[in-house]
């Protein structure tokens, strides 16, 4: 099968742990390498933000990155890119007329309506994963919301008119229902975790005899850190390693960085605490596996794989009883779920675990056992081409009941 991807602004050669890069980079990548792995040709178009280097650029074996010309040759926000999506669609469609593809894959929103519209006339059913909803986001963020004033009608208006939507968790099925997309086309397939790469064997980064805690993301307010932060306080003999942000080097000076240091010195915490800055992604294992548990406490998640990157490497999960989260950490058995915002309940639940070993090593065992039978990116792939072999025969079935009619 030929297979289109669309992910506007995350480029799957991107590195991780900038501003707009992220989770979704790594899926669309990891997404497109399995797919390949299974026979499938994969063609994935982002819009070029350099003005250097060829368009189209080699994965792997049998997946291409087509860098896009749309807006400018610059890196630009995703919140500001939506002007220049028209002219992102007719670049698709002029490389999909000659010979289209069989499946069209949107990833995130915007990349739904450039998909939708340049696949009009072709005759290409479109599949739509949206990482994020902009309802959640408004929700939770209010004016601190930088999205685009039309993206709650947009992003509606593409769940009501693609084939089908992925979502990647239970609880945005109910958001999807809710912006008045159907029920019968929509179907959960989770994102993945690269079991080759994160594993429960192998070395582990050197620590001290304190406790260690790590959370590791975008040092954004939303991603809760401020909240781990205040906790620690109530934690003795426990350290916090904050992985992510700019690359060590530009660490001071970094806005959110800052912020987090300020906080950390409020709380009385700042000499148990380590930012790191961004950790490249072969480090990471070793990382995770140093630590006695992964706290991550955003206020909302739509997925989340650093979670799952840390099960695989056995180390259990303390986490938001948001979004996605709840699919993927099971509670009381591979870690715990607490609400966001409540340094309190995470300060309880965090020292009642850290005295218990025992528990501890059982929540890493069954971390393990459920990062490697549900969330490999084989797994993964084969349920996303399931979807894209029910939506071409039922186009193709559409086409002959109307010759028939």
């Amino acid at each position: 099968m030929r297979i289109a991807m669309v992910s506007e602004h995350a480029n799957p050669l991107a590195v991780v742990g900038g501003v707009d890069a992220g989770g979704q980079n790594v899926h669309v990548a990891a997404l497109a390498r399995a797919l390949a792995r299974r026979g499938h040709e994969v063609l994935v178009h982002t819009r070029r933000d350099s003005p250097s280097g060829p368009r189209r650029v080699p994965l792997c074996e049998a997946v291409t990155v087509d860098h896009v010309p749309a807006g400018p040759a610059a890196e630009v926000p995703k919140d500001e890119l939506l002007p220049f999506m028209a002219g992102f669609a007719r670049e698709l469609a002029q490389a999909w007329a000659p010979s289209p593809p069989d499946v069209v894959h949107g990833h995130f929103w915007m990349s739904g309506l450039a998909a939708l519209s340049a696949a009009e006339g072709l005759d290409v059913p479109v599949v739509q994963t949206f990482h994020a909803l902009g309802s959640v986001k408004r929700r939770h963020q209010a004016a601190a919301d930088t999205s685009p004033p039309q993206r709650l009608r947009l992003e509606a208006a593409v769940g009501r008119e693609v084939d089908h939507v992925l979502a990647t968790c239970s609880d945005e099925v109910d958001e999807l229902v809710r912006m008045g997309v159907w029920r019968g086309r929509v179907d959960v397939v989770p994102c993945g975790v690269d079991l080759d790469l994160f594993t429960d064997s192998g070395p582990a980064a050197p620590r001290t005899r304190r406790h260690r805690l790590i959370t590791v993301g975008r040092l954004v307010e939303r991603k809760g850190i401020e909240t781990v932060l205040e906790a620690l306080s109530a934690l003795h003999d426990t350290e916090l390693v904050i992985a992510g942000g700019p690359v060590p080097d530009a660490l001071d000076g970094d806005p959110d960085v800052t912020r987090l240091r300020q906080a950390a010195l409020r709380h009385g915490v700042a000499d148990r605490v380590h930012v790191l800055g961004r950790v490249l992604r072969e480090d990471m294992p070793a990382l995770l596996r140093s630590a006695d548990v992964l706290v991550t406490l955003p206020w909302y998640e739509p997925f989340g794989i650093t979670p799952l990157e840390a099960m695989a490497c056995g180390t259990p999960v303390v986490a938001s009883r948001v979004g996605g989260l709840t699919d993927t950490v099971l509670d009381g058995v591979t870690g715990l779920l607490v609400p966001p915002r409540r340094p309190d309940v995470l300060a309880a639940t965090l020292g009642g675990l850290l005295r218990d070993p025992s528990r501890l090593h059982g929540y890493g065992r069954a971390s393990v056992e459920r990062a490697r039978s549900r969330y490999g990116w084989d797994r993964i792939a084969a349920e996303t081409a399931q979807v894209y072999e029910r939506v071409v025969a039922d186009r193709r079935a559409a086409a002959r009941l109307a010759v028939a009619t």
